[in-house]
């Protein structure tokens, strides 16, 4: 199935996108649309989602979204008073990590799944930069279903960007973006299938 998956994959060469302080990088074509379609239909029905709550200035908030951490056996990963101990990885999983880690040339122990379930589910505006992500950390963020906005929005200039992640596509982030710039997916009253999000990452102990 791997080396099938290497030879059948989307073959663009990515865009290179203009954001002063980042280095971030977009696939539109990652995996074909067929390929994207079985995975969307297997993680959904196979990861151990969870509806989490996290804390926020002393309250407690329902995340808008499912989500599940699969990764190696020490990859714990803690944000926002949410501390999160890693399943198993799945076959899937580990199909589609080979893949990013071929894209990228970088090795990933954990991946965060996110589950959109229609416009209602979002994610607030962040930056990926808690410290068992480490300096500069590389992360591969993989989209399978719906298509939505992530929107991107500079920590001092204010300047913003929008991009439409398709389904089966990968947006690399590396270097400084963490360090400068916000990202999240807002609400929408527009009708909307589910989308699942990947985001492969390195923790470090």
């Amino acid at each position: 199935m791997q080396q099938e998956l290497f030879d059948t994959q989307g073959v663009d060469e990515g865009i290179q996108l203009n954001m002063k302080d980042a280095d971030v990088s977009y696939y539109p074509s990652f995996l074909l649309a067929d390929q994207a379609l079985h995975y969307f239909n297997v993680l959904s029905q196979q990861l151990t989602w969870r509806e989490e709550h996290i804390q926020l200035y002393g309250k407690l908030f329902k995340v808008p979204r499912l989500q599940a951490w699969y990764g190696d056996d020490d990859a714990s990963y803690r944000y926002s008073n949410l501390s999160m101990q890693p399943n198993n990885w799945t076959g899937s999983l580990l199909e589609l990590k080979a893949l990013c880690e071929h894209k990228t040339q970088h090795s990933f122990n954990s991946v965060l799944a996110n589950w959109y379930r229609d416009g209602q589910d979002s994610m607030g505006m962040h930056a990926d930069n808690e410290p068992e992500l480490g300096h500069r950390p590389c992360i591969a963020s993989l989209s399978l279903g719906q298509e939505r906005t992530l929107v991107f929005a500079h920590k001092h200039s204010k300047e913003k960007l929008r991009l439409s992640l398709a389904s089966g596509s990968l947006l690399i982030m590396r270097g400084k973006t963490q360090e400068y710039w916000l990202h999240g997916i807002a609400k929408t009253k527009r009708p909307l299938l589910g989308r699942i999000n990947l985001t492969f990452r390195s923790i470090i102990n």
